[in-house]
């Protein structure tokens, strides 16, 4: 059994288990776990190749403490782009939804942000509805089961200032290439975009447009290859449509933009 004091020791097993940041790691579960139990087991499961995040129980996201429940999508730093993206382009939005929303970490961190704001996060997978429905509610937050704009209140149409939609965007026949703490953690519905990954995407910008209110703006993350299909897909919705990109979190964030009325 690990010591909560022994530092060399958790390091020691998490490098022999193959963890590349193994200090770090150890770091983050010693500050965690409360019992020696609770850390040798935390231990074993992350050698065993669960998400450090799963392991953990929560992932950290523009300063946030996201809880994060095994089966559900971790959320990446990369995707901190994508919110800042958001509050640059509605900075006084005051209806956000997280379409897509696994454990809600979008949301959030908008609605942290944003202030006093009327937020809503929908997703397909009931394990990361309630999820997020912990992580919203802080902020007055309400969760939503269901496929896309289907799973939200219909007195939403026409008033949404931020639309974030995080969709997963790999290919059907590269899920099998992604790392085995995805492939095998991780959910298929939050990852599999789809024959070009773009099926999600494509839907979400049709129904974007109804749903945003006049100057509302819709924001989806894609692959580098992926972006230019991606902003056509927008603009062929009647969206206003541009790509941002970080190449410090390789991240790259399709906006598109429902005109004023």
């Amino acid at each position: 059994m690990l010591s909560l004091s022994d530092t060399t020791a958790v390091v020691s097993a998490l490098r022999a288990a193959g963890c590349v940041f193994a200090e770090d790691e150890a770091e983050l579960m010693l500050a965690t776990a409360g019992t020696p139990d609770e850390l040798t087991t935390m231990v074993d499961r992350r050698a065993a190749g669960q998400p450090l995040e799963h392991v953990l129980g929560w992932a950290g996201f523009r300063g946030l403490r996201v809880l994060v429940e095994p089966g559900v999508f971790v959320p990446r730093r990369r995707t901190e782009f994508l919110v800042g993206e958001a509050l640059a382009q509605a900075p006084e939005a005051s209806v956000v939804v997280d379409l897509c929303c696994g454990s809600g970490a979008v949301g959030a961190a908008l609605a942290a942000a944003l202030g006093d704001t009327e937020l809503h996060a929908a997703d397909i997978d009931p394990a990361a509805v309630d999820c997020a429905r912990r992580n919203i509610a802080p902020y007055g937050g309400h969760a939503h089961l269901g496929d896309l704009f289907d799973a939200l209140p219909a007195a939403l149409r026409g008033r949404i200032g931020i639309l974030a939609a995080n969709v997963p965007y790999v290919p059907s026949g590269e899920v099998g290439l992604l790392p085995a703490e995805a492939r095998d953690h991780e959910p298929l519905v939050a990852l599999d975009g789809g024959g070009d990954g773009l099926d999600v995407l494509r839907r979400v910008a049709a129904g974007a447009p109804e749903w945003l209110a006049p100057g509302g703006c819709v924001l989806v993350e894609t692959s580098e290859r992926q972006a230019g299909a991606a902003v056509g897909a927008f603009a062929a919705a009647g969206l206003t449509a541009r790509l941002a990109v970080s190449e410090e979190l390789y991240a790259n964030v399709v906006i598109g933009v429902r005109d004023q009325d």
